[in-house]
């Protein structure tokens, strides 16, 4: 069934094009349908549900959950609706905020938060100060 393209009005070609979308649709539709037959059918013969094959998030090992919101650590003095959980980029309240005099993240905790753990100022220093260690050059003989 060849159709002349040039020769159709764009109503008939917007028509064309309709009839076309819903029959690819059906198509998809029904392709779906016997894909679903095939997998229950083997499924059926070995014994297994879908779920034992692919289990939901959470139910099988080494499958990651969704992730699960964090309570606020941080609140905004000057506005307690803004909070912030300590994750991620600091938002602009909390960098404002830090710029006042006398304001630190320790006194924008909410109560129970409890601080980020610094590192250790020796550890951190000690590792800077440490040179790499070089791999000794080998001298190139001379023939």
């Amino acid at each position: 069934m060849a159709i002349n393209l040039d020769s159709l009005s764009p109503s008939e070609l917007q028509a064309l094009i309709k009839s076309a979308e819903a029959q690819m649709d059906s198509a998809r539709k029904n392709h779906i349908k016997e894909a679903r037959a095939k997998i229950d059918a083997v499924l059926a013969s070995a014994g297994l549900t879908l779920s034992e094959v692919y289990p939901t998030r959470g139910g099988g090992k080494g499958v990651k959950g969704p992730k699960g919101t964090v309570a606020p650590k941080y609140r905004n003095p000057e506005n307690p609706a803004q909070t912030w959980s300590g994750r991620g980029k600091h938002p602009v309240w909390f960098n404002e905020a830090l710029k006042k005099k006398g304001v630190t993240a320790e006194s924008l905790l909410i109560a129970g938060a409890t601080p980020k753990a610094a590192p250790a100022k020796k550890a951190v220093k000690a590792a800077k100060k440490a040179p790499a260690k070089k791999a000794p050059a080998k001298k190139a003989a001379k023939k």
